[in-house]
């Protein structure tokens, strides 16, 4: 609450704003001073307010209410209240943020100004991204995160969507003794099997000495949740079809997975000739245990031993501990004989499918898991900041940055352990709810499961990791002009440095149709559980809903099947059922850069209307080396009449490609105040986001089939330009009262440089190929153009090429086969545009309410008719948020909305190239906390209160691929201050 209120000058807004937990602020020249008891949700929407509106360009911010105090526990939960700004949930917490259509591996995250690296692993491959993961960082320790929407030349490239600027505490821009700690009992109704409650401490110190020139800030939080989701799957995707296509069972012309023609098919409104359907290749449930460990902390030292130089050391550490269990159950389609009932065209989908095996009954799969990663961040910084002159400041900052993603169990991390009983005679599964259902009647005879008939069958244990590091240095100043025009030109330039690795392997064994024989696992191994009891969502209590599965104890099985089945010498318990460390996938990518800037502030009246404009230039070189450990290859060997294989070495190296690229970067940014607290605000910007480290990856890999003519593979492009979005923003202001403003902008984005793929015809390993030489031409002018009387002849007539019944290549002789090698290049654009609307209002009675609208599109839509690979703007949608608060005497509430639209995640499915939609959801959190005094505070916070669930699906909604329940989450805890 503003208790003194005087001319606010830029630079005082700015400290508020950047230390968060200023209790005063000073004016630029030191006459004129604010006192800001920075407490509460008013005080924290004011510091908020201001930033925004004495911002260069379009910035939202969200600011600590207090020392220690941030409004949502984690930090993607508070973004998704700035207006443009939607997030991804990962078991159901906030995890990774999508900025104006623009999804997170196109945005910048920066940690006090400083670029932090990005790790993250996947279940399946080695991870090719650079989003940045939120549920890494506790909000106990941050005092403000900015939002930049628009680009500027100060800042770090790699942000397209936005930068997002995390602050965090300086002891002496808050001299004095502040120190908080708080409590906090977690309780997560998601959990089936930890229904207690989890604690959470966190604390803060920072204190200065010897008369405020020297500086010490201590924060710390140490945090544990046992939480759970339980998932409905189409797990493996769907298979789509055009209606026109012949499926003539009879004639064997169907397509694997194909329905049946005609009016006695089985299928009821089968999908006409002009309608494209789709089939299930499977469908299942799991249910997943999740414990979370989070730890965080920082040190601060600062040193000002005169008041023109201050020195500031700080060390930032988080740690992220996952732990996951789980069982599933699931059928997988054989694609046989169908019945069916269809949804009408011209995307058409199964209500209900079905599948008669009673002739030799499938598998009932049921798997389990249990597996553990660790996430794992730290920055090491120094700065040092001289005002050499009353015009001339001089910064220089440098820090050293790791993010690391790896296993946290020897069992991998991740892994599945699959066990069977072939008692599926119908397989159906209805498709006309939310949640699917999966019915399966058994061969006569069988009333029930039977522990005896359970075999285990395949498993696969994967090893992934990733570590980014990131050196950075950085020179800035900044030369403040007495008087004139100009009022002060910031300069500078920096190098950065990324090493990114990200590695894989998998330990698999394919023995999906089932291994060893009755007697093999007691019946305990296998106790029975029912689906319907871990269930709540509309459907879900179906009377056909198969209700029975083996709910089984990895560990136990695992430890049983590793003493009777197992492989020798694969992975590094040397039994085939954990994962290995010798890496199949590894990238290896170096980015160095190298930038300057300029960027000049003019200020001046237009008929009395304040006009302010930054113009900046930033030119920046970047240079890839990337390398990749790849299969080679010593020859081909033709094995028989159209079959050409390539013969390994049986060793793996390294390959190594390189590239570059250079961008000038302008941002021009206008604010002019038509009228007392009215701005208009007018920004241009170029902005650049890199590609992902799979696109750019050193490694060519070829396949091992090879034609006649030559061969297929893939490699990455080091030498791809970055995206470049071309950007302008146009924004209407009114700050109409003390903590209260509406707003209304347009924002207009072109994009250029989306990858797409070309091929390119190259002599990969230069692999001489035995059917392009002189003993070839031979044999044919000898024999005719017969492929086998071809072999005959030189098997007869060239011995020493020849083992068996394979040929050889000869190097010197045979020409080098070619191949046609797919290389991502630049080749997309797209345009996405949108507008804004946000509104907020502080009432005399102590309520508030905030809300903001966000409505963008893009021109490049992905066509549910079209079955080809396809190009499509990902993460697009309309967004909005309602927050209702009250502040008076000591107590907060809060009760906030928030929504988002459905939106295309992926252009791809397990099957190939498929939609994958994210339908829309909207989730209602609240708080309560009151002051017992003015040291001590009681909170009780609610997440997910009316416990929604999300789902995604294909081509059409009833093409379901996940649906995942999660729950309710609340937190009971008290906070001191000191």
């Amino acid at each position: 609450m503003t208790t003194t209120r005087l001319q606010r000058t830029q630079l005082a807004t700015a400290l508020s704003l950047v230390l968060g937990t200023l209790s005063t602020a000073y004016a630029a020249d030191g006459k004129d001073i604010e006192v800001i008891e920075v407490s509460g949700i008013k005080s924290s929407l004011i510091k908020s307010m201001d930033l925004k509106r004495n911002a260069n360009g379009v910035v939202d911010s969200i600011s600590s209410e207090d020392i220690g105090k941030f409004p949502d526990t984690n930090l993607a939960e508070s973004l998704q209240r700035i207006s443009g700004v939607s997030i991804d949930r990962a078991n159901g917490e906030g995890s990774r943020v999508t900025v104006r259509g623009f999804g997170p591996d196109f945005n910048l995250v920066t940690l006090n100004g400083r670029q932090m690296p990005a790790s993250s692993l996947e279940a399946t491959t080695a991870s090719s991204s650079r989003s940045y993961d939120f549920a890494n960082i506790a909000s106990e320790g941050i005092s403000a995160v900015e939002v930049y929407k628009t680009g500027r030349a100060s800042v770090p490239t790699g942000g397209m969507g936005s930068t997002i600027n995390i602050l965090t505490t300086r002891p002496l821009n808050a001299p004095g003794l502040k120190a908080t700690v708080g409590v906090k009992a977690v309780m997560d109704t998601s959990s089936e099997e930890n229904n207690g409650v989890t604690p959470e401490f966190s604390g803060l110190y920072s204190n200065t000495f010897d008369d405020d020139k020297f500086g010490i800030a201590l924060s710390g939080s140490y945090q544990e949740r046992k939480s759970g989701n339980q998932q409905a799957n189409v797990g493996t995707g769907w298979r789509s079809f055009p209606g026109s296509v012949d499926q003539d069972w009879g004639a064997g012309t169907a397509d694997w997975g194909g329905i049946p023609d005609g009016p006695d098919s089985g299928h009821i409104n089968r999908p006409s000739e002009d309608s494209i359907y789709s089939v299930p290749q499977s469908l299942g449930y799991s249910l997943n245990e999740v414990q979370r460990t989070r730890t965080n902390g920082q040190l601060v030292l600062q040193y000002r031993p005169i008041e023109s130089l201050t020195t500031t050391v700080d060390y930032t550490y988080s740690k992220n501990e996952v732990a996951t269990q789980f069982n599933d159950l699931s059928a997988w389609f054989n694609f046989g004989a169908s019945t069916g009932q269809w949804t009408d065209g011209p995307i058409a989908s199964p209500l209900i499918y079905s599948e008669d095996t009673s002739g030799g009954p499938a598998d009932f799969s049921m798997g389990a898991g249990d597996f553990a990663t660790l996430n794992e961040n730290k920055s090491l910084g120094f700065n040092i900041e001289w005002q050499a002159s009353k015009n001339l400041k001089v910064e220089f900052d440098a820090h050293n940055s790791t993010a690391e993603s790896r296993p946290d169990s020897p069992f991998g991390s991740n892994n599945i352990l699959s066990a069977a009983t072939w008692v599926r005679a119908v397989t159906t599964a209805h498709f006309d709810k939310d949640f699917p259902v999966l019915e399966i009647q058994y061969p006569d005879g069988v009333t029930a499961l039977n522990p005896a008939d359970m075999r285990v069958t395949g498993s696969s244990f994967r090893n992934s990791k990733m570590k980014s590091e990131i050196d950075q240095y950085q020179l800035r100043g900044q030369y403040v002009f007495d008087d004139g025009l100009i009022e002060s030109i910031d300069f500078g330039i920096a190098t950065t440095e990324v090493n990114n690795r990200s590695a894989f392997s998998n330990v698999q064994r394919d023995t999906w149709g089932g291994v060893g024989s009755a007697g093999d696992f007691d019946s305990s191994f296998w106790p029975l559980e029912s689906v319907a009891d871990h269930f709540d969502i509309p459907g879900s209590g179906s009377n056909d809903l198969i209700n029975e599965f083996f709910m089984w104890d990895f560990a136990k099985v695992r430890a049983r099947a590793a003493e009777l089945y197992a492989v020798p010498d694969a992975g590094d318990c040397g039994n085939g059922f954990c994962a290995s460390s010798n890496y199949t996938t590894d990238r290896r990518t170096e980015e160095k850069s190298q930038a300057a800037y300029i960027q000049a502030k003019l200020a001046t009246d237009i008929q009395s209307m304040p006009l302010t404009v930054i113009a900046g230039l930033r030119y920046e070189k970047t240079d890839v080396t990337s390398r990749a450990l790849v299969p080679t290859y010593s020859n081909i060997g033709w094995v028989a009449a159209n079959e050409f294989n390539l013969v390994a070495t049986g060793e793996q190296d390294f390959t190594e490609l390189k590239g570059d690229y250079s961008n000038v970067l302008p941002n021009i940014d206008a604010s002019l105040e038509v009228i007392d607290d009215v701005i208009v605000r007018a920004s241009y910007s170029k902005t650049i986001a890199r590609p992902g480290y799979g696109d750019i990856q050193g490694g060519l890999t070829v396949d091992s089939l090879v034609r006649i003519d030559g061969g297929t593979g893939a490699r990455g492009n080091p030498a791809l330009k970055p995206f470049e979005s071309t950007n302008l923003d146009i924004s209407f202001e009114w700050y109409y009262a003390e903590g209260s403003y509406a707003a209304i902008g347009y924002f207009h984005k072109d994009v250029e440089n989306f990858i797409g793929t070309s091929i390119e015809r190259e002599a990969v390993f230069n692999l001489p190929h035995p059917a392009q030489g002189s003993r070839y031409q031979e044999a044919v002018a000898a024999v005719g153009n017969n492929a086998e009387a071809i072999r005959d002849y030189i098997i007869t007539n060239y011995p020493d090429s020849v083992d068996g019944s394979t040929i050889y290549g000869i190097e010197g002789d045979d020409a080098a086969a070619f191949f046609n090698i797919t290389v991502p290049v630049n080749q997309k654009e797209a345009t996405l545009k949108g507008w804004e609307v946000a509104a907020q209002h502080v009432f005399a009675n102590g309520f508030g309410v905030i809300a903001n609208l966000t409505f963008v599109e893009g021109d490049i839509a992905y066509d549910n008719f079209s079955l080809e690979q396809q190009f499509a703007l990902l993460g697009l949608s309309d967004s909005a948020n309602f927050i209702l608060f009250y502040e008076n005497d000591g107590l907060q509430a809060r009760i906030a909305y928030n929504w988002r639209d459905e939106f295309l995640a992926s252009t791809g499915q397990g099957t190939g190239s498929h939609s994958v939609y994210v339908e829309s959801y909207g989730q209602w959190d609240a708080s309560v906390s009151y002051d017992i005094n003015e040291k001590l505070t009681v909170f009780i916070e609610g997440l997910n209160l009316t416990d929604e669930y999300t789902r995604t699906h294909g081509r059409a909604k009833e093409q379901v691929l996940n649906v995942t329940q999660t729950g309710p989450r609340y937190n009971f805890g008290v906070r001191y201050t000191f």
